[in-house]
């Protein structure tokens, strides 16, 4: 399986990536889904839009950022190529960082719990990262070493690991089991996304070959997504033990309360 052309079409001269476009998919399947689980969590449809329209920009600028800064040699002097992310460029990392963060604020202003929102937008991460991740195939990146396999794709002439096929089948699978885990506590959907995606994208990291780097050596994503995923998983038990310790959760792991927490 070889890349198709990464122009989708042009307007007025301009090219118009299938990195963008999917990106753009991946955003309104996103939305569409937080709409979808928004009544069961209490929060308005008119809130998500608003977060759409605040927290989305700021993902996508905090993705630019983060792959600039670890990529600063190659674009140090021209702000152009630093702004220019049509060809590819974006980190998931620096992304979630930024929008758990715009989150954070966005609820103190609102006044919604954390937590509960937290875990209405995980599972449209993962389904937008399944479908973004198609983006990377378009632009023959983020693809891992060589190998024989009868489902690699061909990059420069040479069969190498599929790592954003990967990925996209992980999320979508992550997808579904968010979309119909009931909750036993709030922030278990959130952190169950932390621990299954950092655990994939542990080991989806060690074959790829264009890795961003700390220190010339050690591959950040790997990095994090250790520290992500200990991290996650401590609350994630911590949380858990507190809610049977109050009686919101049976003996076999059920719960009282089923639905739509009050936030």
């Amino acid at each position: 399986m070889t890349a198709p052309n990464p122009i989708a079409f042009e307007i007025f001269g301009i090219e118009v990536r299938w990195y963008g476009v999917l990106m753009a998919i991946a955003v309104l399947f996103g939305m569409l889904v937080a709409c979808k689980r928004a009544k069961k969590y209490d929060i308005s449809v008119d809130r998500i839009l608003d977060f759409v329209l605040i927290a989305v920009p700021l993902a996508f600028v905090g993705a630019r950022m983060y792959y600039v800064i670890f990529n600063y040699d190659d674009y140090k002097g021209s702000i152009t190529a630093m702004l220019n992310v049509r060809a590819g460029g974006l980190a998931i990392h620096g992304a979630l960082i930024a929008g758990i963060l715009a989150t954070i604020v966005l609820c103190k202003v609102w006044k919604y719990d954390i937590w509960n929102f937290l875990d209405m937008v995980a599972p449209c991460v993962a389904i937008g990262q399944a479908i973004g991740r198609w983006g990377n195939f378009f632009n023959s990146e983020a693809h891992g070493g060589i190998t024989n396999l009868p489902w690699a794709i061909i990059v420069n002439g040479q069969k190498v690991h599929p790592t954003f096929l990967y990925e996209s089948i992980w999320c979508l699978i992550l997808f579904f089991i968010l979309i119909v885990k009931d909750r036993d506590f709030k922030g278990q959907i959130a952190l169950l996304y932390g621990i299954l995606y950092s655990f994939e994208r542990f080991f989806v990291e060690y074959l790829r070959t264009d890795s961003l780097m700390l220190f010339g050596r050690i591959k950040q994503a790997m990095l994090l997504s250790a520290i992500v995923f200990a991290v996650c998983t401590i609350v994630y038990f911590y949380k858990k033990s507190v809610a049977k310790k109050e009686g919101k959760i049976f003996a076999f792991g059920t719960s009282k309360y089923k639905g739509k927490f009050k936030r």
